[in-house]
């Protein structure tokens, strides 16, 4: 999804499963169990995303964890921010002697687009992206016509011997 790290990415994996199931809670041990991400790091994950305001936990039966913003007013970028440094430099695979010191590499103006389109990308991103659409109530239209509509015809089988 993006250069970032892999604590980051968790952040992002638990926020989605609890923005999906917005309003309701939602526990640890079932997030943990649906994002494949060990129990301990979720239950952690969870507690810094609380403490910052994202979420509201509440323990005992019937407990879990919510959004306490609306998903429309959560970027990515905020939950990435609170595990990894967010900066517009590139990490320049020469080192850091190169790039900053002498002309640019000569991947350097390659690897700024993608530090670039990855920040806008978790910017304009928001949490509401993983919640779930509520159904149509409309039936779909059929494309036959009324009186072209039959029953479909009783296919024989033969008995197998």
């Amino acid at each position: 999804m993006s250069r970032d790290g892999k604590t980051a990415t968790n952040a992002i994996a638990v926020m989605s499963y609890v923005a999906a199931e917005a309003p309701q809670r939602v526990g640890s041990a079932v997030i943990a169990k649906a994002r494949n991400i060990s129990p301990v790091l979720t239950a952690k994950l969870l507690t810094q995303l609380a403490s910052a305001g994202y979420l509201s936990g509440q323990p005992g039966p019937g407990g879990g964890y919510t959004l306490v913003k609306a998903a429309k007013d959560i970027r990515l970028i905020d939950i990435v921010a609170l595990f990894e440094q967010i900066d517009n430099s590139s990490r320049c695979p020469f080192g850091s002697e190169w790039c900053g010191n002498q002309a640019p590499c000569p991947l350097h103006d390659t690897l700024t687009g993608l530090t670039e389109r990855n920040r806008r990308f978790l910017e304009q991103t928001r949490l509401s992206v993983f919640q779930r659409k509520p159904a149509s109530r409309k039936q779909p239209q059929s494309r036959l016509k009324p009186s072209a509509k039959k029953a479909p015809k009783a296919v024989k089988r033969k008995a197998l011997a």
